[in-house]
């Protein structure tokens, strides 16, 4: 988790385009507390003979080379230059292509470098991990990338001396380029080709995979995800919610963490104890829940607790941080933002988290109303696509808010064409043995009862949605503060102040409202996606049952009745 911010082909003077790129990278150093690097390049463009500048910065969170992995990244013959926000799980093998020679560093990012200038743009799918990048060799070629679902975030802007801007959060950017737009995931950019996609799944396209369903590659393949996160040089632990996704993280990271499991580095790890983290109001069902876990797993486990109050009052700042005004993203990364304060005060800076299962799964509880397998399979697809403006950006900007980084290896882009290539009549939720729970495939893999991974009262747990689980007050403590703050009269000219998503909501309105205090250009609510929702469903599924449309709320309350049993008897 770090800051990149690039601006490339400036026509504005050095020292000036110099001093205005630390400031705008400045608005952002909550990413990269550690550390502040800048490259700046004049060169003299070879089409018009104009003088022209390259101006690449970071904001650096060191977790792995904490001596010498600070960024730009400049190669050993000073022409070429990488700043990137990203973990790269695969560069020991990467680097075996190259003289040791060619390095500098032992950072993970550095072999990005030698693969840009011995392949250009066609080395991207073989890096395994996450990513938002800029490489330049100034005035000869350039390259930006991110990784294939959009863990990491990235932006990009044009200003209007003809350069291009490039930045990890939308803030740096909306001052001086106007509108700004998301880099699309999965895709890479050059000055010739614009943005061409390099990941191109089948099953992201219209196919419907039929592959067959192996419980044990389905529980070998998470262990190798979690595994390869546990690549680090500072402290590590766990966000555990008490729910299925991160208790079995968990689960995984404490069989695995007496050894430094990175390649072929197979000696005693730096930190083998898991510290494991959970957040809630007192009294919450996570915090029941995660307690029985770590009590369960014998973890050294950390229980905050926040008030109403405290909730409330962290809005402004959780909304600036999280560059979002959507409803559920607010409420969830509230009790997220104020976690991550807590842990970091502890010492740590990275975590790793169990986002992303719900939406490869089928796990939001909407989906028992799927109609068939196929239509199962094309929500998933959407949500996926989403997952860079809901839940990825969440678990981003509200740990990296206190420079904080969270890994989610349900994201692993291994195990994610794994999971979805799998017939989706396996995910459906149906009559079981074990009842009629979401996510049976992932609950069924890890049931090993000589070797218990989780008690079962965890392992067939029902969905609780993140904001729900940390207490039901919290949800309607939020409704009632906003029918306070909101009048009648403001809400019902709603669509004249905010044309574009119109809050339909007196909490939406608020959190709009704190939004544009933040980012006041109109440009800036644009980058925010919207429609009506179910559960956390997109708006496609709302038409799965009729009466969703009258009852249409992102809470998993929303949606009642579901269960027969949460666990087996």
């Amino acid at each position: 988790m770090c800051g990149i911010f690039a601006i490339l082909g400036s026509r504005q003077d050095a020292d000036q385009i110099r001093k205005r790129a630390l400031i705008l990278s400045r608005k952002q150093r909550h990413r990269g507390p550690d550390w502040s690097g800048i490259e700046v390049c004049q060169y003299v463009d070879n089409k018009t003979g104009s003088q022209l500048v390259d101006v690449l910065a970071h904001e650096r969170l060191s977790i792995v080379d904490p001596v010498q992995g600070a960024q730009p990244l400049v190669d050993k013959d000073g022409k070429v230059i990488l700043t990137v926000n990203g973990e790269i799980y695969n560069h020991r093998s990467l680097r075996k292509e190259f003289n040791d020679n060619c390095f500098s560093t032992s950072s993970d990012c550095e072999p990005i470098i030698e693969l840009f200038k011995k392949y250009g743009t066609s080395f991207i799918d073989r890096l395994d991990g996450v990513f938002g990048f800029v490489i330049a060799q100034p005035g000869v070629k350039y390259c930006a990338a991110r990784d294939a679902i959009g863990i990491f975030p990235l932006y990009y802007g044009h200003h209007k001396d003809g350069s291009m801007w490039f930045a990890s959060e939308m803030k740096t950017l909306i001052d001086d380029c106007g509108e700004v737009f998301e880099f699309p995931p999965g895709h890479y950019w050059t000055p010739e080709s614009n943005f061409q996609c390099w990941y191109k799944p089948s099953w992201l396209g219209d196919h419907i995979p039929r592959n067959k369903l192996d419980l044990g590659v389905l529980r070998e393949s998470l262990e190798a995800a979690v595994v390869k996160r546990l690549m680090c040089d500072v402290p590590f632990g766990v966000l555990l919610s008490g729910g299925l996704d991160s208790s079995l993280i968990a689960s995984i990271v404490c069989r695995h963490s007496e050894k430094r499991v990175e390649d072929d580095l197979r000696t005693n790890a730096w930190y083998p104890r898991v510290h494991t983290f959970s957040v809630g109001l007192k009294g919450s069902p996570d915090l029941k829940a995660a307690s029985q876990v770590a009590h369960f797993l014998g973890t050294a486990h950390h229980e905050f607790h926040f008030t109403i109050q405290e909730g409330i009052d962290a809005l402004h700042d959780v909304i600036y941080h999280i560059e979002s005004y959507d409803v559920t993203t607010v409420r969830a990364s509230t009790p997220m933002f104020l976690m991550s304060r807590k842990i970091k005060s502890f010492g740590f800076k990275m975590v790793l988290s169990g986002e992303g299962s719900d939406e490869i799964f089928g796990g939001y509880l909407y989906f028992h109303k799927a109609p068939n397998s196929e239509e199962f399979h094309r929500e998933t697809v959407r949500k996926i696509k989403l997952l860079s403006r809901y839940d990825c950006l969440r678990a981003n900007m509200a740990t990296s808010g206190w420079g904080v980084e969270a890994r989610v290896p349900f994201l692993d882009k291994i195990f994610l064409d794994l999971v979805m290539n799998i017939d989706p009549q396996e995910k459906m939720i149906q009559d079981r043995p074990e009842g009629r729970l979401e996510k049976w495939i992932l609950r069924k893999a890890f049931d090993d009862p000589e070797n218990p991974y989780l008690p079962s009262t965890i392992l067939w747990r029902q969905k609780e949605q993140f904001s729900d689980g940390v207490g039901y007050g919290w949800i309607d403590a939020l409704r009632e503060y906003a029918n306070k703050q909101i009048s009648d009269t403001d809400f019902a000219q709603a669509d004249q102040r905010f044309p574009f998503n119109t809050p339909t909501t007196k909490e939406a309105y608020l959190y709009r409202r704190i939004f544009t205090l933040n980012f006041p250009d109109p440009l800036a609510a644009k980058l925010i996606p919207g429609g009506p929702s179910i559960a956390c469903s997109t708006a496609i599924a709302v038409e799965w049952d009729k009466k969703w449309k009258e009852q249409a709320d992102p809470s998993g309350r929303a949606i009642s009745g579901i269960h027969h049993g949460s666990y087996p008897k």
